[in-house]
Order: structure tokens, then C-alpha cells, then sequence
């Protein structure tokens, strides 16, 4: 994991940049109000964030009043998700998905954002989720979606070169997700328009999108309740 965690610190910038463009921050909303559904962090609650990155969604959650562990595997954007949250019951821990840091069902919720597709064992990752996660507790998977032309074109562009971020990338779709899991869940998508689509008509898109109930969105939540 060396060369990829080397990848995510010099990637810590662009991520916090993108989403500040116009179709960024319609992305951003988007993503966001389908995540705080699944997770629907409350007060006191301890809650995992694991590949928080720069914190783009854990201020949100923050904003509901829970104490957040926030975990990536690289320290740059670690720096950056302390320093956004400092205020916040948030402490950053550096760790891997595969081999929490954690004791057995300590977590009220779990959720991991756009972390797997760079995990070739995706059932270990999700049992190590599981693991860590008390009883009763959700746990919320958000990725890149494998049916969305979003995962296309990133890979595309990986095979020619021009990103070194997604060249060895598991997109999976909602099917296969849902699937690494040892129990039934549910998933959503959104982001259904493409990236250099027109703002305002990106929005037109993505309410036809979601009325619809597609499962190409570009963004896959699913999510699951650990067994009593």
C-alpha cells in the first residue's frame, strides 16, 4: 500500500478543489444528503469514518453531534481532516481498512466513503467493517458505481495513462457490493449526469434520476444492519 497511500497525499489538494467548482458542489450535495440518510448520525453516538480522506463529508456528520473516528491511510489528508474538524469530537487515527485498529463491536455506526475501489479484497474489508461494529449498528459503503459511465471513463483514462489514481481501481456495481457483505442490505444510487455536464442541467437530470430509481448513478450507497 506504500505507492498507493503516496498517491492519496499528492491527490489531498485536487480532491478539496474539485468539489469547490460549480458541478463539484452540486456533486457534493448530492452525495451528501443520500449519505446523512443512510447513516443518520445522532448525538452521542460513536461513529467510524474510515477513509475519511480530507473530512469533505465528516463536518456534516460532525454537525449532528456524534464523537468520529476518522481513519485513512494517508497522513496528508488526515492533516487536513484535523484541521477542518478542530473544534469537533473528532480524532484522526491512521490505519488500514483491512486491519482496523479497533476492538471488536466498539462502533455505533460505521461508514466508509469512496475507500473500497481501491481494495482488491473487498470481502475482508467489509468483515473488518463488520467487526468493529456493535450489534444492531449500521454500517454505510459509499463508491464509485461500476455501472455508471463515471467508472468507465476513469479507467479509460488510467489505461492511457493520464491518472495514476484509479489504475488498479475495484469498481463494483450495486449487485456485487451488496454481495461482500454476510448479511441482506439495501443500496441507492445518485449522480446521474456525466462530469462536464452543464450545472443547471445536471440538476434537471439528477431529480429525473432519482425519481426513477436508477442504479447507474454514479455514487452506490448501500447499507447494512449487523445482526443483534
Amino acid at each position: 500500500m506504500g505507492e498507493k497511500k503516496q498517491i492519496f497525499d499528492e491527490w489531498s489538494d485536487k480532491y478539496e478543489k474539485w468539489f469547490k467548482t460549480p458541478l463539484g458542489q452540486i456533486v457534493r450535495e448530492t452525495e451528501l444528503n443520500l449519505l446523512m440518510e443512510s447513516l443518520n448520525p445522532q448525538a452521542g453516538e460513536t461513529i467510524l469514518d474510515a477513509g475519511c480522506g480530507t473530512g469533505i463529508f465528516t463536518t456534516d456528520f460532525l454537525a449532528k453531534s456524534p464523537k468520529i473516528v476518522g481513519m485513512d491511510i494517508s497522513s496528508s489528508m488526515l492533516e487536513v481532516a484535523a484541521y477542518k474538524t478542530r473544534g469537533n469530537d473528532f480524532l484522526p487515527v491512521k490505519g488500514n481498512i483491512l486491519d482496523l485498529p479497533f476492538l471488536d463491536n466498539y462502533f455505533d455506526k460505521v461508514i466508509s466513503n469512496t475507500a473500497i475501489e481501491f481494495i482488491a479484497d473487498g470481502g475482508k474489508a467489509v468483515s473488518e467493517l463488520f467487526r468493529v461494529l456493535k450489534p444492531g449498528g449500521t454500517l454505510v459503503i459509499a463508491t464509485l458505481n461500476r455501472l455508471s459511465p463515471w467508472a468507465g471513463e476513469r479507467t479509460d483514462r488510467a489505461k492511457r495513462g493520464e491518472t495514476d489514481l484509479y489504475d488498479k481501481a475495484y469498481f463494483r456495481s450495486p449487485e456485487e457490493l451488496l454481495a461482500l457483505a454476510p448479511v441482506p442490505g439495501q443500496f441507492k444510487t445518485v449522480v446521474h449526469f456525466f462530469k462536464d455536464e452543464d450545472p443547471e442541467k445536471a440538476k434537471v437530470i439528477e431529480k429525473e434520476g432519482i425519481k426513477s430509481n436508477l442504479d447507474t448513478g454514479a455514487f452506490l450507497v448501500a447499507k447494512w444492519v449487523k445482526p443483534q
